[in-house]
């Protein structure tokens, strides 16, 4: 399974856009009178929306999409469905030119990560949406994403699945609960600890362990957390900086400890239910990866309605079901509560699929890593983890 959250790679293709964005360049940014191309949604029912692999409902034979098709059936509208997005990085490297030099990508909607959107909405690179199309959205969005820093308002984007980045524990082999962050740098976890090494993924975890607000966190708040990890490693304490491959460290037991995210964890739990996940007392990230339409994409019209589709309840709790994020439509709770299948109601009570209020209170989106901070702390970050 290839990972939906990207590793940053040394001064790869996220700080040169840093360093881009932060010299002001001006072939870079798109004013907002030149981003949209002629609609031919009404005379050409189609689209093309690029995903990441293993993110929608399939059939038993993984071959159809319900959800999608259903859209399909009832709009008429074609949905040329393509997994191209294996890292944030790689696919802002792939249609980054086309963008940069005001060209179509050939794409009407695309899927990624909150940090890098926060990237395309500062330099003018995806469109607004129209929300007198999208009644869902404006009805069902999960408050706790409805205003996100980068994004005031959810002009540009719309959250397609949610998480939580927290800490995964065998409480059995660990023989204790984990409460708070400080937990993970216990004695007796010295050198059974992971920590993911994506720098936007891992920072705000660390931070909220150290007391920060993440929604307004400051460079000194960064230095500081950067100076406790890497004394931790110099100690020996943390074993090594993973991206998805936290999985099999931590079902093998070779790591009683680590940062990890909510939709892996739920998928764990079902073959080892000693694997617990925590959103420490401190609080825990909450994190999306959106929706976006991109500057003179053919089909804009048809992207918002398909948008739109998957925030209807009965929609989203189908999707729910299957990927097992965290649902940004709370709506769909009672919907999969309803079910006659007892595994699929069962899910409607499931807190990393639906937080619970305790929860809820604990979870805040970390505003984004800024332009002008973004070499430095790149440069900061890895070189503790090695990259």
């Amino acid at each position: 399974m290839l990972s939906r959250r990207s590793v940053l790679r040394a001064l790869g293709g996220g700080a040169a856009l840093g360093a881009l964005a932060g010299c002001g360049v001006p072939a870079a940014y798109v004013a907002p009178g030149d981003r949209a191309a002629a609609d031919r949604s009404a005379r050409d029912r189609r689209l093309t929306w690029a995903n990441w692999p293993l993110y929608i409902d399939t059939d038993d034979s993984g071959r159809k999409r319900p959800t999608l098709e259903a859209f399909e059936r009832r709009t008429g509208i074609a949905v040329d469905y393509v997994e191209e997005i294996n890292d944030n990085d790689e696919f802002f490297g792939k249609i980054s030119p086309a963008l940069m030099n005001h060209q179509p990508t050939d794409r009407d909607l695309i899927v990624i990560s909150d940090w890098m959107c926060a990237r395309f909405v500062r330099l003018g690179w995806v469109q607004e949406m129209d929300r007198a199309r999208q009644p869902n959205v404006t009805r069902y969005l999960d408050p706790l994403l409805r205003s996100p820093a980068f994004d005031p308002g959810r002009r540009f984007t719309v959250p397609w699945q949610s998480g939580i980045t927290g800490i995964a524990y065998n409480r059995r082999e660990l023989g204790r609960e984990i409460r708070h962050v400080s937990d993970l740098w216990a004695s007796d976890l010295k050198g059974r600890v992971t920590l993911l090494s994506g720098l936007d993924e891992a920072f705000a975890l660390l931070m909220q362990g150290d007391g920060v607000d993440i929604t307004r966190w400051t460079a000194d708040d960064f230095h500081r957390m950067c100076d406790q990890v890497e004394k931790r490693v110099k100690g020996g304490h943390i074993r090594r900086f993973t991206g998805n491959d936290y999985i099999k460290d931590l079902f093998s037991r070779d790591v009683l400890a680590c940062q990890a995210y909510s939709g892996d964890v739920i998928q764990l739990q079902a073959d080892d239910p000693d694997i617990e996940f925590v959103v420490p007392e401190e609080g825990a990230e909450l994190w999306s990866e959106s929706l976006m339409i991109p500057n003179l994409a053919a089909h804009k019209t048809n992207a918002e309605r398909l948008v739109d589709h998957y925030y209807d309840p009965d929609v989203a709790a189908e999707l729910a079901a299957w990927v097992n994020y965290v649902c940004p439509v709370p709506a769909a709770q009672d919907v999969l509560a309803s079910a006659k299948d007892e595994e699929t109601a069962a899910l409607a009570e499931d807190p990393l699929i639906f937080p619970d209020t305790a929860m809820r209170r604990r979870l805040a989106i970390a505003r984004d890593i800024a332009a002008e901070e973004r070499v430095e702390f790149a440069r900061r970050w890895n070189g503790i983890v090695g990259l």
